[in-house]
């Protein structure tokens, strides 16, 4: 189980605001988080992750406290062994697809997993700015697998993918972390973009 129970002053567009998140996350799942722009979902993932620091709280990764603020303690980003795909990628822009995986993973025959996965083999040595923005997107994504992460966040991750290619890529994400045992954190907007239906946590503005 992964515990949350965080506040965080964030600005929103009608100004400062606290956000307040008290929830549990299944482990080996996908939860989706929906909500309305500005509702805090980003911010949400990114504490969890260790890239922002909340105000006041706790979280808990299988009973391992990965942030207590009255301790004034933060596991260390890497330490939690989460992968983050980003929204704007955040690609290394001078290393080749296939550079992009060697950062995380040194196993080449899980590298040609993860090419064939995202259908990116022929794209090996091919640079971000040479990729389309779905092969972009694709590439952020076997990125962050390629640390084979206990925790995946993913914020908006397919939103640059025709149906039919996100079809394909989701049931193979799916079997993936079937085998791996990963929690995925999944935020967007499409309420049927799994199947079967994750559980679902849904912030309010």
């Amino acid at each position: 189980m992964i515990e949350v129970d965080i506040n965080k002053r964030i600005k929103t567009y009608k100004g400062w605001e606290d956000l307040r998140v008290k929830a549990q996350f299944d482990i080996g799942k996908v939860t989706q988080i929906t909500g309305p722009s500005g509702a805090g979902k980003t911010t949400l993932l990114k504490m969890i992750a260790g890239l922002i620091t909340p105000e006041k709280g706790m979280i808990k990764f299988k009973d391992t406290l990965w942030f207590d603020a009255e301790r004034k303690f933060s596991k260390r980003i890497q330490e939690r062994n989460v992968g983050f795909v980003f929204q704007d990628y955040a690609l290394f822009p001078n290393m080749t697809v296939e550079k992009q995986l060697a950062y995380g993973t040194s196993d080449q025959a899980y590298i040609g997993q993860l090419l064939e996965l995202g259908e990116m083999e022929v794209f090996r040595q091919h640079l971000p700015a040479q990729l389309s923005g779905g092969q972009q997107q694709r590439l952020a994504i076997l990125r962050a697998l390629s640390t084979k992460p206990d925790l995946l966040m993913m914020d908006e991750s397919f939103s640059a993918l025709d149906k039919e290619l996100k079809s394909k890529l989701l049931a193979k994400l799916q079997a993936l972390f079937l085998v791996q045992g990963t929690t995925v954190l999944l935020v967007t907007h499409d309420d049927e973009i799994l199947d079967p239906s994750p559980a679902v946590f849904k912030m309010e503005a």
